[in-house]
This record gives C-alpha cells, sequence and structure tokens, in this order.
C-alpha cells in the first residue's frame, strides 16, 4: 500500500512537473513576443510620423445580419479611418474572410470606409484573411508589402505586428480603442495559445 501511494504521489508530481513546464513555455513565448514587438506599437500621432508606408491594414471581425461590422470591428476601422486622415499617402488594406455572398467582412468593411468619404481606389480588399497568419502573409506576398501599419485591439496586435516582422515586413500598430468586450476573458486565453501557435509556426515553416 505505502510503495502504491508512492508511486501515485510521483505520478502527480510529475504531472505537476510537466504543467508547470509547460505554462512556462506558453507564457514565456507570450513575454518574448510582446517584448519584442511593443515599440513598434504607435498611437495616432506617431504614426503620422512614419514614412514610405504601403498599407494601413485593418483586420477583420465579425459582422452581423451581413451588412453591420460588430462593434469589435467598427473600433477597428474607426482607428483604421483615423490613420489613413493623417498617412495620405497609404491605402486602406482590408483584410477578413469573404466565407460566401451571405458572409463578407471585407465587403462591410469597404462599404463602411466608402460612406465616411474614402475614395474607392484608395481600398484594397483581401478577401482570404482568414487568419492573422494569413493575412500577414497574404500581404507581403499577395500585395507586395514593404511597409504597414496595423490596425486591431492591443490584445491582438503584438502577435500580428510580430508575424508580419518575422516575414520581412516593416510592421507598426495602431490599437483600437482599449475597451473591454464581451467575453473578452476568453479572447484573451486563446491570443495566449495562438501567439504560441504562431511563434512555433514561423520557426517551422520557411
Amino acid at each position: 500500500m505505502k510503495k502504491l501511494l508512492k508511486l501515485m504521489r510521483n505520478i502527480l508530481l510529475g504531472i505537476l512537473v510537466i504543467i508547470v513546464i509547460a505554462l512556462v513555455i506558453i507564457l514565456g513565448i507570450n513575454a518574448v513576443v510582446r517584448l519584442k514587438t511593443r515599440k513598434y506599437i504607435k498611437t495616432v500621432e506617431q504614426a503620422s510620423e512614419l514614412t514610405d508606408v504601403d498599407y494601413i491594414m485593418v483586420l477583420g471581425a465579425s459582422v452581423r445580419n451581413g451588412d453591420t461590422p460588430s462593434a469589435m470591428l467598427a473600433d477597428r476601422l474607426d482607428r483604421g479611418l483615423d490613420v489613413y486622415n493623417v498617412q495620405s499617402s497609404a491605402k486602406l488594406l482590408m483584410s477578413g474572410d469573404r466565407t460566401d455572398r451571405y458572409y463578407d467582412e471585407v465587403r462591410v468593411m469597404k462599404q463602411y470606409a466608402l460612406d465616411r468619404g474614402v475614395a474607392e481606389a484608395s481600398v484594397v480588399e483581401d478577401p482570404m484573411g482568414y487568419s492573422t497568419y494569413d493575412s500577414m502573409y497574404r500581404a507581403k506576398n499577395e500585395y507586395n508589402a514593404k511597409k504597414m501599419i496595423i490596425v486591431t485591439q492591443r490584445y491582438h496586435l503584438y502577435r500580428a505586428v510580430y508575424i508580419a516582422r518575422q516575414m520581412g515586413i516593416d510592421a507598426y500598430g495602431v490599437a483600437a480603442e482599449d475597451i473591454r468586450y464581451h467575453d473578452q476573458w476568453k479572447r484573451d486565453i486563446r491570443e495566449i495559445l495562438a501567439i504560441d501557435k504562431d511563434f512555433f509556426k514561423l520557426l517551422l515553416i520557411p
């Protein structure tokens, strides 16, 4: 009986050690990504001083009833327009999910900008931004982005800028309004795991 209890304690201790190591790795990678990218996170005023910017990329989020941006997406678009208004040469790159004609984030994002006075020629659509990684990959390889400003919520911005810079884009970020949306804690947890996923993806995939 004593041997069995000792064995169980050793197993539980081993499991605990594995959990601690995993947490250290997960949180350590997150800390590295945030430390490496935070100096590239700018205010709108600071973004106005950047030169030779190709695009202001606004990352997609959910739309409602097929034609209305969610609160999160509207905040991204509003901030993207703020940056656009101080970046006279850069185009808006709307990157999101165009699943079908009934769900089209990019169309809604573009229309939002057009309704606020942006010229149609100044809006570029990326309908295959299914993930943050895809958006950055396509910005570089499909739209030839060399320098761009990324707009999304701050919790998401570190990963977006990190991916873009690892892909060779001179990327900066401007955060949308700092709002705690409904179920934000779930997004925060997913983002921690997503940072680790993309960190290793960038290491393993040329």
